[in-house]
C-alpha cells in the first residue's frame, strides 16, 4: 500500500450512545477503525467526537420575503456548519439550492422541494399556493423534486374565523400522501394547531412539524402509527412575540398562540413519553437565524428530555431516521470534536473545537 496522508481522532469516539470508542482513521475522505498500513499522520484532533449534528427543520436559501441570493444561502449554510450541523433536512425552500451538492465544504442537504399551502393561505413567497383539487398534483411535482420528502403546510391562521384553521379537507390529503408514498417520499407538515392533527395523521402522514397543537387525546394515536415529530422549540419561542403584534386584530389567534407557548415544553415531554419519535429541528431560515442547533437540544433537556436522548436527537436517531450513516466504518467522515462530553453536558454543543467535513478540518 502507497504511503497516505490521514487524519487521525483520537479520545472518546462516541459511534453510540454506549458504543464508545479510542480513535478512529480517516483515509480519502472515509472513516476506518484500523490504522491504515503505510499511513503518515498528518494531523491529529483529541476530543469526544459525535456524528456531524442533525438540523431536521432548516430552510437554506429562504429569507423573510421568500428566496434569496446564492451567495446568501451560502452564508446560511457555512453558519450551519459552524454549529457543528453538516446535515440538514431541508422542510421546504423555493430556491434552488442543488449547487451545495457541488460543494465539499458545506453541509449536505435532504430537500423536501417547496411548500405546499393553501392560497392565501401562509407567508408570501414561501409556498405553492392552490387548492385542495390540485393537492396530489403539486405532492407528485415536489415528490420528483425533492430528497424523498414533501412539506405540506396543515394549518395556518382563516382571517374569517380569526384563529387557526386547518388548510385540507380529509380527502384531498388522504389522495396526496397516498401519492407521495408511490412515489416512494415521505410528507410532513407545518402544524401549530390541535385541529388539523387527527385527519393528517389517519391520513398517514410520516412526520408534524412544530406540533405545538399535540393533545392528550392525540398522543396514543401519534405513538400508534409512529408519526415523528420535530418541535422547533427555538421557533416557538418566538409565538409571545408574534401574538402581541396580532393581539387587536386577531384577539382569539393572539390568544391561542400564548396558550400553545405556554405549554409548549409539557406537550414536547409527553411526546417523548409516549414514545413518539423526537427529532432536532430549528426552522432556521425565514425571519429565524441559522446555527442555533445547540439551543435546540438544550432546549429539549429543558423539555424534560433525557441528556443522551436530546443528543440522540440530532445525531445517531436522527441521522438513522433520514437514512445516513454516522460514524460506522467506511462512512463519510462528517464528525464534530468537542472538549467535553456531550451526552453528561449537551451545553458542550455550543462550542464546538473541530469540524470535519468529508474528511476535511473545516472549522
Amino acid at each position: 500500500m502507497s504511503e497516505q496522508a490521514v487524519l487521525h481522532v483520537k479520545g472518546r469516539v462516541l459511534v453510540g450512545p454506549e458504543d464508545v470508542r479510542d480513535e478512529l482513521w480517516v483515509v480519502g475522505g472515509r472513516i476506518s477503525y484500523d490504522r491504515p498500513a503505510g499511513a503518515r499522520e498528518v494531523r491529529t484532533v483529541d476530543g469526544w467526537a459525535l456524528p456531524g449534528l442533525v438540523d431536521a427543520h432548516c430552510h437554506v436559501g429562504l429569507g423573510p420575503h421568500g428566496p434569496v441570493d446564492q451567495d446568501v444561502a451560502e452564508k446560511q449554510a457555512l453558519t450551519d456548519r459552524e454549529a457543528g450541523t453538516l446535515l440538514i433536512r431541508d422542510a421546504g425552500s423555493p430556491s434552488d439550492t442543488r449547487w451545495v451538492d457541488d460543494r465539499a465544504d458545506l453541509p449536505k442537504i435532504i430537500r423536501a422541494g417547496r411548500h405546499i399551502a393553501r392560497t392565501r393561505r401562509y407567508m408570501r413567497g414561501y409556498a405553492w399556493e392552490i387548492e385542495p383539487e390540485d393537492l396530489t398534483e403539486y405532492v407528485a411535482r415536489e415528490a420528483r423534486r425533492g430528497d424523498g420528502w414533501v412539506k405540506l403546510v396543515g394549518d395556518w391562521i382563516d382571517r374569517d374565523l380569526g384563529d387557526l384553521a386547518p388548510s385540507w379537507p380529509r380527502d384531498a390529503v388522504e389522495a396526496a400522501i397516498t401519492e407521495a408514498h408511490r412515489l416512494g417520499a415521505r410528507v410532513t407538515a407545518h402544524c401549530f394547531a390541535e385541529n388539523s392533527l387527527r385527519d393528517l395523521v389517519e391520513a398517514g402522514i410520516d412526520c408534524i412539524e412544530h406540533a405545538t397543537g399535540l393533545s392528550d387525546d392525540l398522543i396514543p394515536l401519534f405513538a400508534e402509527r409512529g408519526v415523528a415529530i420535530v418541535p422547533t422549540l427555538v421557533n416557538i419561542a418566538t409565538f409571545p412575540q408574534l401574538a402581541a403584534g396580532g393581539e387587536e386584530k386577531f384577539p382569539r389567534w393572539s390568544a391561542h398562540m400564548q396558550r400553545l407557548y405556554e405549554r409548549r415544553h409539557e406537550t414536547v415531554r409527553g411526546a417523548y413519553d409516549a414514545g413518539i419519535p423526537v427529532y432536532v429541528g430549528t426552522d432556521a431560515g425565514g425571519s429565524l437565524v441559522h446555527g442555533l442547533v445547540a439551543e435546540e437540544v438544550a432546549e429539549l433537556v429543558t423539555a424534560g428530555i433525557p441528556s443522551v436522548e436530546a443528543l440522540s436527537a440530532t445525531t445517531w436517531a436522527a441521522r438513522k431516521w433520514l437514512g445516513r450513516p454516522g460514524l460506522e466504518e467506511g462512512a463519510p467522515a462528517d464528525l464534530v470534536v468537542y472538549d467535553g462530553d456531550p451526552r453528561a453536558d449537551v451545553r458542550v454543543l455550543a462550542a464546538p473545537r473541530r469540524i470535519v467535513l468529508n474528511g476535511a478540518i473545516v472549522g
